[in-house]
């Protein structure tokens, strides 16, 4: 079993090889004058069961292009089995046509990692399950649940807390926790203008003098998430947080989030955080490090990585 790290996220790598007790394996991965990738592995990987990790997150482009070079580079090593460990899919919310004459980049993305030369992929809460169908080889989709769970029962113990999804489509995702953790459910009704703003409609339960928890898997601009905390406390709540697997946090984001009423977001680190700005106080990040570990173990061991779901 070997282990690649790509540039997206060289932190959560090193801390998933610790946690197996590995060395990452050496690669050379730098830039032509004209930014062309040019990656060289320099270890011998024939008949090794490989996993190689990389996010497609910011700059998404340049990710996944290191990606799609890295997978090549492994097949042609003559590796046994090489395993796309993308803790964070990018592209994956266009999943579908939303009108005439556009793509779906997810299938797109699905077709070129599968062509590139990975064997299955290891990946945690995909925007869409469906995307799931879009390869044709293996596709474990870890959960980060288990794990929010877990830190929701240490925090918040004794506390009146309501799981709350930020929309219709994060229902089932918020229905997990809060089954989890027997405690009730409520939704945030909105529409969306365009991609990226929000309008919040109503406020579907009731949260008056509750805790209320907002969960989702991505947090792009923040303005959804700082709208939601607003109708919440609108609506009495006595506090709002939210818990998000995937932290984008594009542009201005960190402002919005620090200026809004979200007493914590907390986030994994799937996404190396990139902002020049110093991270606001309300932000904390938990680490996927053990779950992609184990489940990486498993993969290797071929033994069940369902049971992780638990």
């Amino acid at each position: 079993m070997k282990i690649v790290a790509c540039n997206s996220n060289p932190p959560l790598a090193q801390a998933v090889a610790a946690t197996l007790d590995l060395p990452l394996t050496q690669a050379l991965i730098r830039r032509f004058a004209d930014m062309e990738i040019h990656i060289e592995i320099q270890e011998n990987v024939r008949g090794e069961d490989v996993f190689v990790i990389q996010s497609t997150s910011f700059p998404a482009n340049d990710n996944l292009m290191e990606l799609l070079i890295t997978l090549d580079a492994l097949r042609r090593g003559s590796a046994r089995r090489v395993t796309a460990v993308i803790p964070y899919f990018g592209y994956a919310r266009q999943d579908r046509k939303t009108g005439p004459r556009t793509p779906i980049s997810a299938k797109l993305v699905a077709n070129l990692i599968t062509e590139a030369g990975a064997n299955r992929v290891l990946t945690v809460d995909l925007h869409a399950g469906q995307i799931q169908g879009f390869f044709d080889i293996p596709v474990d989709n870890l959960y980060g649940a288990p794990l929010f769970a877990r830190d929701v029962k240490e925090r918040y113990a004794g506390r009146d807390v309501m799981m709350v999804s930020p929309d219709v489509g994060g229902v089932a995702r918020a229905r997990a926790i809060a089954t989890r953790l027997n405690c009730d459910l409520a939704i945030i009704d909105k529409r969306r203008e365009r991609a990226g703003i929000s309008e919040v409609m109503n406020v579907i339960g009731d949260v008056e003098g509750r805790d209320c928890i907002l969960i989702d898997d991505i947090v792009d601009s923040g303005g959804s998430l700082a709208n939601a905390a607003e109708a919440l406390m609108r609506h009495g709540a006595r506090s709002a947080s939210a818990y998000v697997t995937h932290g984008v946090l594009s542009g201005s984001a960190l402002d919005r989030i620090e200026a809004s009423p979200i007493e914590t977001l907390t986030v994994t680190d799937s996404i190396m955080l990139t902002n020049s700005r110093e991270c606001p106080a309300n932000l904390r990040v938990l680490t996927i490090a053990p779950l992609l570990a184990e489940a990486m173990r498993r993969i290797s061991d071929e033994t069940s990585v369902s049971s992780l779901f638990d």
